[in-house]
């Protein structure tokens, strides 16, 4: 199995500083990095993409999180390991990223529900980190880089020119 790209930094090399702004701009402190890797897990989850799965568990183990938590974010609505403000935040990536037949994704109830647990800066900094990673959903989807390895590897070599 091969990636089908090269990688994208290497030829877009802007690529780094939009993605250092949007760490930055997430880091913000107003909502914890936990829940922005949980969030950033179940986007993975809900787009089936087996590098950001592997990519965010990692980093989920890296900081300190349990088993149970990190295994667990694919059944949270019934998972007794979550605060409501991070249900909330999983509810809204999964509203954003699915498409719902009968209206609107993000409800007014969903909305007052996230808006009750978040600050108006947590919530756009939460909002936000949804924005990060569909950024990026783009391109594991399209250029398929490998799971588990190091980012010199995830990506095929580029074409001589």
């Amino acid at each position: 199995m091969s990636s089908r790209m090269p990688n994208p930094q290497q030829l877009v090399p802007e690529l780094g500083e939009v993605g250092g702004a949007l760490f930055k701009a997430t880091g913000n402190g107003s909502i914890p990095r936990t829940t922005i890797g949980l969030v950033q897990l179940r986007a993975g989850q809900i787009v089936g993409n087996t590098y950001l799965t592997v990519l965010h568990t990692g980093n989920l183990r890296r900081a300190g999180e349990s088993e149970e938590r990190i295994t667990a974010v694919s059944s949270w609505r019934d998972a007794p390991y979550f605060s409501d403000a991070e249900r909330a935040a999983l509810e809204l990536v999964e509203a954003v990223l699915t498409p719902n037949p009968h209206g609107e994704r993000v409800s007014d109830e969903l909305y007052a529900r996230a808006s009750a647990l978040y600050e108006d800066k947590a919530l756009a900094t939460l909002t936000m980190a949804v924005g990060q990673v569909s950024f990026f959903i783009a391109l594991a989807l399209t250029g398929r880089p490998l799971p588990g390895v190091s980012p010199d590897e995830q990506w095929r070599p580029a074409a001589a020119e």
